[in-house]
């Protein structure tokens, strides 16, 4: 089930077209395409897994505040803030406070809203907690590349 969980922090939200064919929901990791927000689900896989994150992360615009239907075409609400704080599912595991994060893979395409751990290059989150017993679910903040106070190292200007 795809859910919204917002814990804490100062959420930055913009309103983003979305295509008729897109379908999002609360919750979403989104990335921007031609001016259009889309799921990860729907990012082009390269190679594996840690490419694709790289490449996903130099267009992450965010989390989705609310959902689009098929058909729907008017504007969402996305939070593109670093300082905003979220819980998310990840891959079973054990992580450590700042620990680099990525979608996570499901057979060759990246997850609508689950994180795995990735290099720093390819990272979109990090963890806001540590975990030294396997977890399946994390607070994290996020990177996005279109937020010019964001730690995402395709955020910049120019």
């Amino acid at each position: 089930m795809h859910t919204l969980r917002f814990r804490s922090g100062q959420v930055h939200l913009r309103k983003i077209p979305v295509e008729s064919s897109t379908v999002i929901e609360a919750g979403d990791l989104l990335w921007l395409d031609n001016g259009a927000a889309k799921p990860a689900s729907d990012f082009a896989w390269d190679t594996n897994l840690s490419t694709t994150q790289a490449a996903f992360a130099a267009q992450f615009l965010g989390v989705a505040h609310q959902p689009s239907l098929a058909g729907e075409t008017l504007p969402i609400s996305v939070d593109v803030s670093s300082e905003s704080v979220y819980e998310f599912d990840v891959d079973s595991d054990d992580y450590v406070f700042g620990q680099p994060l990525g979608p996570s893979e499901d057979s060759s395409s990246l997850e609508r809203q689950q994180l795995a751990a990735a290099n720093a290059a390819a990272a979109i989150a990090r963890a806001a907690e540590f975990s030294s017993d396997s977890v399946t679910r994390l607070r994290v903040t996020f990177a996005s590349a279109y937020h010019t106070a964001s730690s995402n190292t395709n955020a910049v200007l120019g």
